[in-house]
Order: structure tokens, then sequence, then C-alpha cells
């Protein structure tokens, strides 16, 4: 990005020009005129909160077109509440942004703002702006609503339940590869198709139904299936067992796999992927999938759910979701997912 100079703008101008917009549509919101926004949640529905941030240089590249981050920023968030069935309703949002942050950069994010709420029926209900010295910072709460007392969460797993994901796995680490080489041996389509699983996850709202049909616990893949599903069992104090031939792979994908570009044990713990993994008893398998078709959304069967080995507690270094081949053998990778700390 050219170096321009410093956004004139002060910090409730800059609210006015680019964040009232966004609010609109949401009365709660006071046309972000007030101390706080004011949510009414409708007889028979909880609320859902849920909370995610970025950071340049962590979560995404500093030169990243801001209309790209802004949506990852906020289809992350609304990847926590598709993987508890909810329907989004409104969201916070808190910047903290260098001084010399070009205004133009501060248009394409709330440009990117405004395209999502547009696709996911959502609206801004206030925040916080900042300053700073460091990174670009940013942070979203997302609220969604759902019917009272019908969340999956991520403890009710039971022995010999079932283990499901969404869509396909390990894109997104493949596009994150991709976006760093700038260039490599990936035909153009396949590039392409990566790259945009990287900067524009799909998050899988719409669920809901699909859930209700069964599931007893779920959670949104973002630091890797092994290590989310990993959260599920341990929670329930079990053990997942994943069959690598089952893990739905993209066509990119598996041409990358099938040229040694990558190993499923990348695809698996890569991260990013803004699926849901949930599980449920195998009768509701069929439920689940006449849901799914009906929601016209691709539900993948991947492996099963047993009681701890007698003595109890986990193999050190592996975790509690395995991953076996073809043969059964165990060919969990050591780490399972991304760690931030």
């Amino acid at each position: 990005m050219p170096p321009e100079t410093a956004a004139p703008l002060g910090e409730f101008d800059r609210i006015a020009r680019y964040f009232r917009p966004l609010a609109q549509g949401f009365p709660g919101a006071q046309g972000l005129r007030d101390d706080a926004a004011y949510v009414t949640v409708p007889p028979g529905k909880e609320l859902v909160v849920t909370t995610d941030a970025m950071v340049a240089g962590v979560h995404f590249f500093p030169d990243d077109a801001p209309v790209l981050v802004a949506g990852k920023l906020l289809r992350t968030n609304l990847s926590d509440l598709a993987a508890k069935g909810a329907e989004p309703l409104a969201y916070s949002l808190v910047t903290s942004l260098p001084r010399t942050l070009p205004e133009a950069w501060l248009a394409g994010f709330a440009s990117g703002l405004a395209a999502d709420q547009a696709e996911f029926g959502i609206h801004l209900l206030g925040g916080d702006s900042t300053v700073t010295d460091g990174p670009i910072t940013l942070a979203i709460s997302a609220l969604g609503l759902i019917d009272a007392g019908t969340a999956v969460r991520r403890r009710g797993a039971g022995p010999g339940d079932l283990v499901f994901v969404t869509g396909t796995i390990g894109d997104s680490t493949l596009g994150l590869a991709l976006a760093r080489q700038r260039k490599g041996p990936v035909p153009e389509e396949d590039r392409q198709f990566l790259l945009d699983r990287f900067y524009r996850p799909r998050p899988r709202l719409g669920l809901g139904p699909v859930l209700r049909a069964g599931a007893t616990a779920s959670a949104d893949v973002s630091d890797g299936l092994l290590a989310d599903l990993g959260h599920i069992v341990r929670e329930s104090g079990l053990v997942a067992m994943i069959e690598a031939e089952r893990v739905p792979l993209s066509p990119p994908a598996r041409r990358m796999l099938a040229a040694h570009a990558c190993t499923i044990a990348d695809l698996v713990t890569g991260g990013e992927d803004y699926e849901v993994v949930f599980t449920a008893p195998p009768a509701a398998r069929a439920p689940i999938m006449a849901a799914a078709a009906k929601a016209k959304m691709t539900v993948t069967e991947i492996g099963t759910l047993r009681p701890l080995p007698a003595g109890g507690g986990w193999t050190d270094g592996t975790g509690p979701a395995r991953l076996v081949d073809v043969m059964g053998r165990d060919i969990t990778p050591r780490v399972a997912g991304w760690q931030h700390f």
C-alpha cells in the first residue's frame, strides 16, 4: 500500500462518516450517538455472544486489502454463532489503528463490513475506536439469537457418538501458504479458490436445523480440525477417532495432496477453516443428513467417539482427538493445531 498522509478526521468524524451508516437498520444502536446500545431479546429466545480479535502480522498480512480484512473479521465471529445454531443479530466493533493509517484504509474497511452486513443480515450496534503505536488491532463481539434451550455446547458428547464436519478441511491453510509464497506451481484456478477460502471464510449460518436434528456438541474449526474437536471430547471425557480417508477435501486440496505439496496432517491441523465439527448419536445420522440436504449444506461423517482407555488420561502430545489411516494405524500429528501461546 503506498504511503499517504494521515487521515485528518477526528474520532467522532470517523464514526459519523464510516460507522454510523453501518448501524442503520438496528434501532438499539441509537445511531451510535449514545454511550451504549440496547438489545431486545424476543420471548422464547436466548442471546448468544462471541468475541474474536485480529492483529496485523498475526491474523492477516499488513498489506492485505482492508475490504478483505473487514470481511474475515466479521465472518470469523459469525462462524462461532453458526456453531451454536444461532442466527446473527448485531455486532460491536473495536478498532485500534495507527496514527499514520490513511483514511483510504478506513474507507475500504467500512465498505467490506457493509458488504458482509448486507450478505449475512447483521448490523453494527456500537463499539470503540482508539489509536495505537503498534499494529492494527481489531475486535468484534457478535450477538445472535437462538430458541431458548436449543443451544449446542462444546460439552455434551457421549461414547459411541459419531463425528461430523461441514464443508471441506484444509483449504485455508493451503491458501495461507500460497499467500506467503505469492507464486507457486499450482494451477491458477486452484490458487484463486484456495486464496478465497483463506481470505473469505464461509460461516455456516443456517446450520441450526442440522444441529437440532440430534447434535450433542459442536465447535467451529478455527484452530484446526483435531484441535477444535479435541476441545469437544476433552470437555466430555472421551477420545475421538478420525479416519483420515473420510476427512472431506476440496478438489484443489486433493490435487495438492496427491502432488505431495502437503500432508493430511497439514490439512487437519492448519486451522482457519471456519467449518463446524459436531457430534451426534448413530440414531441421529439419518435426520442430520436429511436436514443438511434440505439446507443444501455439505456434512460428512468422519469418525466416532470412544470412552477413555482404562486408567484415564490422554496420550501426551497427541491430545484427545486421534487420526488413523485406512489400516487403523494411529497417524496423529504431535501438534493438533494453532496455539496462541
